[in-house]
């Protein structure tokens, strides 16, 4: 049977196709042909249309072969066939000149805005702050670092990861807002590698910090990532302190030695457990740890005690009217809210709650203490706990562990999660240290399924704690925080229906999900993200204060507690805060602010007011807590 053959234009189409697949040369070929069909006959007309043009046709062609050369940059010479070609040759000769030199230019002004583009510059700033890595921490790192350098004049911070510079640029502007006078570059690169660490300059920078990424090999990384540092920085003769975080203890040794003596690494897991046991303790006091490790407000200073040498510590907290007192920095120790008899050794830093590093001026605030409004009952003693955890994560032994350290005789801890998440031997090992007054005992359900929350009698608890799946190979992308937010929906549901309030603490992954969580007036949120980065971004700009917080929310130091105000002032009285200073003094306390349950529902400290001046005075109610550093 005869082919059919394909139409005309097709076969044109094809053939055309073809030769330009030969490459450049036919490109230039087509190219050439292309413009010599539009120009000759274009110039043909010019020349024909002249009034002025050659009568014979031989002088109106080489008009034409002149004006197409001065069209196309070939000569235009006449004459003999050598002139003509000698023209044509050094014309093209020119032209081949020129278009090198064009396009090598271009090539390396791309090659260069490319480079700029990923990043690839070396950074030349000094004193500036570098982060390394990418998670859910590097906004609220770079977003503090921008408030600590809000009074500076050349503040830069570098952020090195191993993604697209645009996209992290992109991501960083939105969720930490303006930055100010801060500088914000970014380089791409794995900060694995000895060899790209140095585009962030670290031999001149500030401060280095290393942030654990989201995935479950994040420990070795930061190990890796500050053992390439250590390469990066070798002969140098200064190095930046490096603050690191890990999840796993069992790697802080490896990190410690890795970052070097001027290095501090911190378990995240464990603070955040640590974190969680207290606030369940008392809910707002997340709050209060919001309130200390932002520079939004008042934070944590080592400040020079002017005239306190030889004198008790107790003299201390009534001698600075506009800040609090909470300890005292003695070499490299923390010794927060030591016995008020402790004497000011001359070496002794005064640690210290205050607005800034300049407002903590000495003065006398002991005229202000009125005694005759100071309670003088004692505290209530400690009781058993019952305490309901929803849900089971890689933190939940470390949160068993830390309640049962402050356990009472008689304690309890019922754990409701799927099989999935927890099994009995997870529950057993975490309930290793029998004996110890706590009872741990493991109930399989699902928490979004409001079944499981009706047959808990969730309101005989002391406490009920939400925590979130650990993330597993085979689990459907989406928010981590999706199962939390459903259990916490049911948990209001059964407040609103009984009128009684929960004491729910929660532990969220996305801080942007804060917003979203249907929290009762009793909830208290713990970011594990966001608090371990306001640690890492406190730390950087000083790294004493890391003795400061190790001691404040370690298991068995003076860490900050709620208590009730009636345990400091008589309730339905007037007074001033220099008064609660002087009654938690006589208690062995430091009293750095309060909470005001009749300001829980206003503004986005609900209540809390931290390091308020000594001289404010206000009525007391039996509702207000007191905010003090002290021990249980």
């Amino acid at each position: 049977m005869a082919q059919r053959r394909a139409p005309l234009g097709d076969r044109a189409r094809y053939w055309f196709d073809r030769t330009l697949a030969r490459g450049a040369a036919a490109l230039v070929g087509w190219m050439a042909l292309l413009c010599l069909a539009v120009v000759v006959p274009a110039n043909a007309v010019l020349v024909w249309t002249d009034s002025d043009a050659p009568a014979s046709l031989t002088d109106r062609l080489a008009q034409v072969w002149r004006l197409t050369g001065q069209t196309l940059r070939l000569g235009g010479a006449t004459g003999t066939p050598l002139r003509v070609m000698t023209s044509v040759l050094l014309a093209l000769v020119a032209l081949l000149y020129v278009s090198t030199l064009v396009g090598l230019i271009t090539t390396a002004l791309t090659d260069r805005l490319t480079a700029l583009r990923r990043g690839r510059s070396t950074v030349l700033e000094e004193g500036h702050a570098v982060v390394l890595g990418w998670s859910e921490q590097v906004f609220t790192v770079v977003g503090e670092l921008v408030a600590a350098n809000a009074n500076q004049r050349r503040a830069a911070v570098v952020v090195l990861a191993d993604r697209d510079k645009t996209l992290m640029e992109e991501a960083l502007g939105p969720r930490t807002g303006p930055f100010g006078r801060t500088r914000l570059i970014c380089r791409s690169g794995p900060t694995t590698d000895p060899a790209v660490l140095p585009l962030t300059g670290p031999a001149t920078a500030g401060a280095v910090l290393v942030l654990p990424h989201d995935e479950p090999d994040a420990d070795a990384e930061v190990v890796r990532t500050l053992l390439a540092l250590r390469a990066a920085l070798a002969g140098e003769r200064t190095r930046p302190p490096v603050v690191a975080a890990v999840r796993d203890d069992r790697y802080r040794l490896a990190a410690e030695l890795a970052a070097g003596p001027s290095g501090v690494v911190l378990e995240s897991d464990t603070v955040t457990a640590r974190l969680i046991v207290q606030a369940a303790r008392r809910p707002g006091l997340s709050l209060v740890h919001q309130e200390l490790l932002d520079f939004a407000g008042d934070e944590f200073y080592l400040v020079r005690g002017v005239g306190l040498t030889g004198r008790p510590f107790g003299d201390a907290l009534l001698a600075y009217p506009t800040s609090s007192v909470v300890g005292l920095m003695r070499g490299d120790t923390a010794l927060l809210a030591p016995p008020p008899r402790t004497p000011i050794a001359p070496d002794d830093l005064l640690v210290a709650v205050s607005r800034d590093d300049d407002t903590a001026r000495p003065g006398d605030c002991a005229p202000l203490v009125e005694e005759a409004v100071m309670a003088s009952a004692p505290a209530a003693p400690a009781r058993a706990e019952r305490v309901l955890l929803l849900g089971w994560n890689r933190r939940a032994p470390l949160l068993v562990d830390q309640l049962r350290r402050r356990a009472r005789p008689g304690s309890v801890v019922d754990v409701v999660a799927e099989p999935r998440d927890a099994t009995a031997r997870q529950v057993g090992e975490a309930d290793a240290g029998r004996g110890t007054g706590l009872s741990v005992t493991l109930h399989h359900g699902d928490t979004t399924r409001p079944e499981t929350l009706r047959r808990l009698d969730v309101h005989s608890y002391d406490s009920v704690i939400v925590l979130g799946r650990d993330p597993v190979p085979g689990d459907p992308p989406g928010d981590p925080d999706t199962r939390t937010l459903v259990t916490l929906l049911l948990l209001r549901q059964m407040e609103e229906a009984t009128g009684r309030e929960l004491p729910v603490v929660t532990e969220l992954i996305d801080d942007r999900n804060r917003a979203l969580a249907p929290l009762g007036p009793g909830a208290d949120v713990i970011v594990s993200g966001r608090l371990i980065g306001l640690l890492m971004a406190q730390i950087s700009q000083n790294r004493l204060l890391a003795a400061v917080f190790e001691e404040l929310f370690s298991a068995d130091g003076a860490g900050v507690r709620l208590r009730p105000a009636a345990d400091y002032v008589l309730p339905g009285r007037e007074a001033s805060f220099a008064t609660v200073v002087a009654a938690a003094r006589h208690r062995g306390e430091c009293a750095i602010g309060y909470r005001s349950h009749a300001d829980v529902s206003t503004g986005p400290a609900y209540g809390v007011r931290i390091n308020p001046p000594k001289d404010e005075r206000r009525r007391w109610t039996a509702r207000d807590e007191v905010v003090v550093v002290g021990r249980d």
